[in-house]
């Protein structure tokens, strides 16, 4: 969650009773613990997504060739822009 205060929405989840008498028992926010697990994890997923994509990335890269000048290129692009 960001820094500024994001509203805040009630949603429902089910869990089994079992869990919901250890909770009740526990002096505990479960609101925030479970946003925070949430946010944790979205976290971790959006690391593994990036790690992913450079693998990937790493994995199609090649060399370019020897006498491609990525300075002709840039001039080229311009040169057509300006057309």
């Amino acid at each position: 969650m960001s820094k500024r205060r994001e509203k805040l929405v009630r949603t429902t989840i089910t869990i089994p009773s079992s869990l919901k008498e250890k909770m009740s028992q526990a002096d505990e926010n479960w609101s925030q613990v479970i946003r925070e697990v949430l946010i944790q994890r979205f976290e971790e997923e959006g690391e593994a997504d990036m790690a992913e994509a450079v693998i990937l990335n790493e994995r199609i890269r090649r060399p370019a060739r020897k006498d491609w000048s990525s300075l002709q290129v840039i001039k080229q692009w311009r040169r057509r822009a300006n057309s």
